[in-house]
């Protein structure tokens, strides 16, 4: 079968990343045709690997780590030795991008640096996710999803002060930010295209947590007035008989009346007709809501909010959420065969593009498993360039 022609096909992506920040990132890529060389460290390799603390083979390829490194090869390269460092610069001399999630100045103290690679490759591209970004107070300091969540007030807030506050139970900064990784290196590409150089690029999961409150953040610097859309009067979580749901009572002339409408309740909208007077009477609200969706089944207020045209779902599960006829229609479910385990599913790219459809061309591989492999095609680029 031949190879798929994909939008970076001919584009070799040297990955130091590790985790999730910049595994996702370059999963991305690969998906899309990106030659990714996954280096590991030798004997240990992604820390992923190590998910499940059991030093055996199948959890060194467990599929926490298959769901993040898909079309990749894994090389085992020692940067701290001679050899292995130097393999690691001439493969950089033939990269095309860069990418790593180490603390700011690790790959600098490596010797990996953009200085120093820019001046074997001035086409190179080196992309970082750090925590923090690469100067200041916290530069120094680890990066992981939940400290971001912490520092940058995402964790603060909750839909309601009763509610204690805890952790965001997805990595939803990691995703973020390496996503945001991604679209650096793509406009750095194309930059590249017009000047013929690379550049550095640089994220953060504390940018990207910043960044994802655009709308919360204007509202605080202008008015000092905190916007949490998860706290406003009509919108709530709510028990049914038989399974929880949620109501969005927004972006509708009087959503109020129409929730009391489908909850077959009276019309409380001219006793409470504005937003400052359901602000003020936001328990009393919710609490005639909660009361009347406990009296019958999920079903059955779905269906008569959807008549309203209200923004409402039912609370589900993962496994629940995996197995809607949506996921799959959408493409979002991706199997594949995996040594110890057999046919398993995976998220698939969530990006879909009319003209191209990504495939597995590399499945997720083995620690080391194209050492060999990609080390005989850099002698071969070796030998093939001119004295």
């Amino acid at each position: 079968m031949s190879t798929p022609i994909l939008p970076l096909s001919g584009v070799r992506v040297i990955d130091f990343t590790q985790v999730m920040l910049g595994p996702c990132a370059t999963q991305v890529l690969g998906d899309f045709g990106a030659d990714v060389i996954k280096i590991e460290r030798p004997g240990a390799g992604d820390l992923s690997r190590n998910f499940f603390g059991l030093p055996d083979e199948k959890s060194m390829n467990n599929v926490v780590y298959a769901s993040l490194n898909r079309n990749k090869r894994s090389v085992e390269l020692d940067s701290k030795t001679p050899e292995g460092k130097q393999a690691l610069l001439d493969l950089c001399r033939t990269a095309d991008v860069v990418v790593d999630n180490f603390r700011a100045g690790v790959m600098d103290r490596l010797g990996f640096g953009y200085e120093a690679l820019s001046k074997l490759n001035p086409r190179i591209i080196c992309a970082s996710g750090t925590g923090f970004g690469p100067v200041g107070p916290y530069a120094h300091k680890g990066g992981q999803d939940v400290l971001a969540q912490a520092m940058t007030g995402v964790m603060e807030k909750t839909s309601d002060p009763s509610i204690p506050r805890s952790i965001y139970p997805t990595t939803l900064c990691d995703y973020s930010a390496g996503m945001h990784l991604v679209q650096g290196i793509m406009a750095a590409l194309l930059m590249r295209e017009k000047t013929g150089r690379g550049q550095k690029v640089g994220v953060s999961l504390y940018d990207s947590m910043l960044a994802m409150q655009m709308q919360e953040a204007a509202q605080w610097a202008a008015h000092r007035e905190v916007l949490n859309w998860a706290a406003m009067p009509l919108t709530g979580y709510f028990d049914a008989t038989d399974g929880g749901l949620v109501i969005v009572g927004a972006f509708k002339q009087n959503p109020l009346r129409d929730i009391c409408k489908a909850l077959e309740l009276e019309d409380l909208s001219p006793q409470y007709p504005d937003l400052p007077s359901q602000r003020a009477n936001k328990p009393f609200l919710q609490k005639t809501f909660r009361d009347r969706i406990a009296t019958n089944t999920r079903g059955y207020w779905l269906e008569r909010l959807e008549a309203e045209d209200l923004l409402c779902a039912p609370v589900r599960s993962l496994g629940e959420a995996l197995e809607d006829p949506q996921t799959r229609i959408n493409g979002m479910l991706l199997e594949m065969d995996l040594p110890y385990y057999g046919r398993v599913t995976q998220m698939a790219t969530p990006v879909h593009l009319s003209e191209v459809t990504p495939v597995v061309r590399h499945l997720p591989p083995k620690l080391g498993q194209h050492t060999a492999e990609v080390l005989a095609e850099l002698a071969q680029m070796q030998e093939s360039q001119p004295a």
